[in-house]
């Protein structure tokens, strides 16, 4: 090659558009919560910082995901009816396709606690995974909109409605369903949306109510939580969180490696694995935050049960590292930066966890009734509250408060980042901020 033409093909390079995923999917570029972002404001308010802002109809929980210069995400009627996709220019906010997916008849939920469009997209070059639990999942082109397949045979009564969002691992596209009467985990071939494989939850639900007594369909069956694919002893782990059981399964194939069994239902929060500890949340009801060091993987097999109730401690299965039963959040994932757990509980307390060893180095009150996970960008935590505010606050060994905001309406969605915009949902439009 010469000189010259090395030096065409790298000025080529360099000119062309970089397009790349700031935010393909819950939580993120990896799935925990964590922004390379540079710059983001530490306030704002309608008018200061916003460089757009668009009115969402309908009503949705489900964070935007980016990627290249296009904003997706979801939304439904209040019934449930009617289900949508919707496609934004990064730059302008102006709302590029609004396409209606699915008519659905579904049962009446929750309202104050979930939306009909809660899951989060997943999104890739030139596919968006969409899925409203059993009310339909579809695999859209990006560049025309147009549905390439569907299904909407995955049935489970959700009871309070889906929560669990869509995750890409290889040619997989996994969901989970734990419903009151069904509970299972499904890979689809993502380029047909045929299974690849499908896996009924091992814990029989019916004998795991309160006090040890038979538990009815309903909130002590179900949950809510994202898996989340992590590489341990070099090989990828799927962590799953379902009713009363965290679960580690070969992504490839469903197989069961370990469970670990516990006293809570209906986690919603995000497992995520570091320091060699699966860190998780059991759910509502008062539940508890778990480290659990997993089997070497010369023991990961079907019948590698943690009960925590029993504390085994047999080394071939997944052990206690350390839990906490104060400042626990039900709804909002963990955030894990270098030696620190950070976390934002349903109260509105923030804390700072040592990851290693469980210690609390400090806890405060930074907002009020929080559903949306927090972010994390630059040494700092991003959290926002159901009365629209936010709060920016230190990811470090002491408490330092940066910033509070406030926006019209409620935030249930989490926030998402692109460059050096923070992306906020409401319950009435989608914000872009920055400087």
């Amino acid at each position: 090659m010469t000189p010259i033409l090395a030096l065409f093909i790298l000025l080529t390079a360099l000119s062309a558009p970089l397009l790349h995923a700031d935010w393909p999917q819950f939580r993120g570029p990896n799935g925990d919560g964590r922004s390379d972002a540079k710059g983001l404001p530490l306030t704002w308010t309608e008018t200061e910082n916003v460089k757009w802002k668009t009115p969402i109809h309908d009503k949705g929980w489900s964070q935007p995901v980016i990627w290249g210069n296009e904003i997706w995400l979801t939304t439904a009627t209040d019934d449930g009816k009617e289900l949508f996709v919707l496609t934004l220019d990064k730059a302008t906010g102006k709302i590029i396709r609004d396409v209606k997916l699915f008519d659905a008849q579904q049962p009446e939920l929750w309202k104050r606690f979930n939306s009909y469009a809660s899951p989060t997209p997943v999104i890739e070059e030139g596919r968006v995974y969409v899925s409203f639990g059993e009310a339909g999942t579809a695999c859209l082109d990006t560049k025309t909109g147009s549905k390439l397949w569907e299904r909407s045979d995955l049935k489970c009564n959700h009871y309070r409605g889906a929560g669990s969002s869509p995750i890409l691992h290889g040619d997989l596209l996994i969901l989970q369903f734990d419903g009151a009467n069904e509970q299972f985990i499904v890979a689809l071939n993502k380029k047909t949306g045929k299974d690849a494989w499908k896996v009924k939850r091992s814990v029989d639900y019916k004998d795991l109510g309160p006090n040890g007594k038979p538990a009815a369909e309903g909130d002590w069956r179900k949950a809510y939580g994202t898996p989340q694919v992590a590489t341990i002893e070099g090989k990828p782990v799927l962590l799953s969180n379902g009713a009363k059981s965290h679960y580690g399964y070969d992504p490839l194939t469903g197989n069961e490696y370990w469970q670990v069994n516990h006293p809570f239902h209906s986690t919603g929060v995000r497992p995520i694995y570091g320091h060699g500890l699966i860190l998780f949340s059991a759910g509502f009801s008062k539940g508890h935050f778990y480290a659990i060091k997993p089997p070497p993987a010369a023991a990961w097999k079907p019948g590698n049960i943690l009960d925590i109730a029993k504390a085994d401690a047999n080394a071939s299965q997944p052990q206690m590292a350390w839990k906490l039963i104060k400042g626990v959040p039900e709804t909002g994932s963990p955030i894990l930066h270098e030696d620190l757990l950070l976390l934002v509980d349903n109260g509105g307390f923030a804390s700072a966890v040592e990851a290693k060893t469980g210690t609390v180095l400090w806890s405060e009150r930074v907002l009020k009734a929080v559903y949306a996970s927090p972010i994390f960008s630059e040494g700092r935590v991003y959290a926002c509250d159901r009365e629209g505010k936010c709060t920016v606050f230190t990811a470090g060994r002491e408490f330092k408060l940066l910033g509070e905001s406030k926006l019209e309406g409620t935030i249930e969605a989490s926030p998402a980042t692109d460059g050096k915009a923070l992306y906020l949902r409401t319950s009435k439009a989608l914000y872009r901020i920055e400087k």
